[in-house]
């Protein structure tokens, strides 16, 4: 019988946990090139449409487009560039109903490789390595609300 070496378990850069604490810069609420689209889920649409008080019907003709398939938030020309359509000054105005990728961030599957978080995190986001250290558990739950 022929020896078959274990694969060693992958160890997570982040393994240890991150410290990441929401500082309300707005910063991720901003179109940077390719992060320029909000996605929703057809719970984030049935939860904004309940925000709104308004039927699904008239949230996905008021509020979306599809790009891809998928459904995300339309932008709005009248608003300041071309941030989120619902931020105002540094704050988020439907925090509570937000789709799952704002509940996400930073922990997002493209920006968890060492190189993209300290690229496109790390230098951009002032919560990151402020308050309490996020564990890996917490981490990977919200990497896996971004996969379904």
């Amino acid at each position: 019988m022929a020896y078959t070496p274990k694969r060693k378990k992958e160890t997570k850069w982040w393994e240890d946990g991150i410290r990441f604490e929401c500082q309300g810069s707005g910063n991720c609420c901003q179109s940077r090139g390719a992060y320029g689209y909000v996605y929703l889920t057809d719970e984030d649409c049935i939860r904004m449409a309940d925000h709104f008080e308004i039927s699904l019907k008239e949230f996905k003709q008021k509020f979306c487009k599809k790009v891809d398939g998928q459904y995300c938030l339309r932008e709005d020309n009248d608003h300041e560039g071309n941030d989120c359509r619902f931020l105002s000054g540094a704050r988020c105005t439907v925090y509570a109903a937000r789709p799952v990728q704002c509940r996400t961030w930073p922990f997002w599957p493209e920006n968890m490789n060492p190189k993209a978080w300290r690229k496109e995190v790390v230098a951009f986001c002032p919560g990151v390595g402020k308050g309490k250290k996020i564990s890996s558990e917490k981490i990977r739950a919200q990497l896996n609300l971004m996969s379904d």
